[in-house]
């Protein structure tokens, strides 16, 4: 089935070379519509060779574009940043149909994403190494910051232009030619952004993208070739696992952003209706399919009746419906599985306890919808409090101390947002200090910002992304030793 007539370029094919073409044998694979399960389009579905085709014209384009002037890898990405925010209706209605999420959160998606457009053609001029005297004085100390060579770059559904220039712009701006496979839920808009860097200019093989329902087999053939020197993959822990053992015969650059199981934590002297502004935010972003969604709300016992009442007042007003339509708040989830996996997580967490406060339920209607949820009461060890739901459900447990809240914010396998809500300022910083988490929103449910480091510990990967840090996982540092002669000539 061809799929429906979409917004802006037919452009469902590889992107290798800088020219478009077919999968191998003509392979496609279908993108569904998760508001109703339809056909979108048929995607060239890229194999190995393939793939192997994308690098070798990543590798063959590697020596040129890694010696080519700062300012200009920096002006094809400002570009690339006016092309995208003139076309940002056109690509929030693509989006919004192969993800799920409404119109306006696209949007917010989009502007977000294109900041690292230019964040990043402004850190293209400014990779410097440095220059010092050796502490003997008999040498001088130079550093010189070089591109790392063709990289992997491997995107998720939930965010398919975020997490692409979240990649892409600091591979450009560092002189590093690429291989990009997006997810083959939402492959549509990586082909649309692809598309975008082409016309702005982009050399031919600096960025290839390989659009495949077959991950494994892709990474398996690309991981032990040494041409490819660094591999960047936003997804699930265990994937990640998979990909930090590939890496190991090549030892490339890894930077892993994995799975996340974010608390939320409300103290007895915190603002309850700013913390419930915060909580909206922080859940209900894209549905609450997030790996930055709070997923874990821990709030002390002196306000929490109050906040559950007014959080369940918030989320059961929530609009569900097909993103594209005006008035909605809540769009469908990825697919039928996510369906399936929220709402045994809420169905496990009411049967060992949890009192339902609103939702629970999936409407009566095609697509993969959820109504906004909210439990109180949860109990600490409820399979709910352990996953990452990814999805519209706000567990509530109860503490009562400041040193009960960080051990069950702490105990978790996962370490990459946490979000606190209390007045007291040195009880910020000892949180600051004690969570054992990459990034703490205090008194704010949205943490992410382009020219901030994004990225975990623990199970939640290494690396970091955007900021001044994101370039710096493109670049290699060569020492050089200058000595110098001591006596005066003559």
């Amino acid at each position: 089935m061809p799929g429906r007539t979409l917004p802006g370029p037919d452009r469902r094919g590889l992107f290798i070379g800088g020219g478009w073409r077919a999968a191998e044998q003509g392979a496609t694979f279908t993108v569904l519509d998760p508001a109703d399960g339809s056909v979108l389009a048929s995607v060239a579905d890229g194999s190995v060779k393939d793939a192997i085709e994308a690098l070798d014209a990543a590798a063959a384009a590697q020596k040129d574009w890694g010696a080519s002037a700062p300012r200009d890898r920096g002006e094809i990405l400002r570009k690339a940043f006016d092309l995208i925010r003139g076309r940002t209706d056109e690509l929030a209605e693509l989006m919004s149909l192969e993800m799920g999420k409404t119109i306006t959160e696209a949007r917010g998606e989009i502007a977000y994403g294109n900041e690292f457009l230019r964040w990043f053609s402004e850190e293209a001029v400014r990779i410097h190494g440095r220059w010092m005297h050796a502490p003997d004085g008999a040498s001088r100390l130079l550093t010189i910051r070089k591109p790392i060579g063709p990289c992997l770059l491997i995107t998720p559904w939930n965010f398919p232009l975020a997490m692409g220039t979240r990649k892409i712009a600091p591979a450009i701006a560092a002189g590093c030619a690429m291989v990009v496979k997006p997810s083959e839920l939402t492959p549509l808009t990586m082909l649309a952004l692809a598309d975008i860097l082409n016309e702005a200019g982009l050399p031919p093989g600096v960025l290839n993208v390989v659009p495949t329902a077959r991950a494994a087999a892709m990474s398996e053939a690309l991981m032990p070739d040494p041409r490819l020197r660094k591999v960047s993959f936003t997804g699930s822990t265990a994937v990640g696992r998979q990909l930090v053992r590939q890496s190991a015969d090549q030892l490339q650059r890894l930077s892993m952003e994995l799975g996340g199981n974010a608390p939320f934590l409300v103290f007895e002297d915190a603002d309850v209706d700013a913390a419930v502004d915060g909580a909206m935010l922080a859940k209900m972003r894209n549905m609450g399919e997030a790996c930055t969604a709070a997923n874990r709300f821990l709030v002390h016992s002196d306000v929490a009746q109050e906040f559950a009442e007014k959080l369940a007042n918030r989320m059961g007003r929530l609009v569900v419906g097909r993103g594209q339509d005006p008035g909605v708040d809540v769009g469908p989830l990825i697919d039928e599985r996510a369906v399936d996996a929220v709402h045994r997580l809420v169905t496990d967490a009411v049967r060992d306890g949890a009192q339902l406060v609103v939702g629970g339920t999936a409407p009566d209607r095609p697509g993969y919808f959820y109504h906004p949820t909210v439990l109180l009461d949860v109990h600490h060890d409820s399979e709910i409090n352990g996953q990452e739901i990814f999805g519209p459900v706000a567990p509530i447990s109860i503490f009562t101390t400041e040193e009960e809240a960080v051990r069950r914010a702490n105990t978790t396998e996962y370490g990459l947002a946490a979000y606190v809500f209390t007045r007291d300022l040195a009880r910020t910083v000892r949180l600051a200090e004690s969570l054992e988490y990459g990034m703490v929103g205090v008194n704010t449910g949205l943490i992410s910002n382009p020219a901030a480091p994004f990225g975990g510990m623990k199970a939640s990967g290494f690396g970091r992304e955007g900021g001044f840090e994101g370039i710096e996982e493109y670049l290699e540092t060569t020492y050089v030793a200058l000595p110098v002669t001591l006596r005066q000539a003559g």
